[in-house]
C-alpha cells in the first residue's frame, strides 16, 4: 500500500475515533473506563478504538446503542473523501 493510502486511512480512522471520544463525553462517560465496563470491553481494548484502530461494525453498533444514538449521527461531522478509482 502507498504512503499516502496509509495516511488517509488513518486519518480517516482518526476521525471516526475523535468523533467516538466526543460522543462519550457528551453522553457523561468522562472517564473511557466507564463505557469500557459499560461495554462489557476491556479497557485497553476500548481505548484502541479512541486511538484510531480499526474495529468490527458490530462493535459500532453496539456502542451507539450505549450511547442511544443511530449510525447517521455518530458520522455527522465527519468528512471522509470519496476514492479515486484506477480503470
Amino acid at each position: 500500500m502507498k504512503n499516502s493510502d496509509t495516511k488517509l486511512k488513518s486519518d480517516e480512522l482518526n476521525a471516526i475515533a475523535n468523533r467516538l471520544k466526543e460522543l462519550r463525553k457528551e453522553k457523561g462517560y468522562t472517564n473511557y473506563e466507564h463505557i469500557a465496563f459499560a461495554l462489557e470491553m476491556s479497557r485497553s481494548a476500548y481505548w484502541r478504538l479512541e486511538t484510531g484502530a480499526n474495529f468490527e461494525l458490530k462493535t459500532l453498533i453496539k456502542i451507539c446503542r450505549l450511547l442511544d444514538i443511530s449510525l447517521e449521527e455518530f458520522f455527522q461531522g465527519i468528512k471522509i473523501p470519496n476514492s479515486k478509482l484506477s480503470k
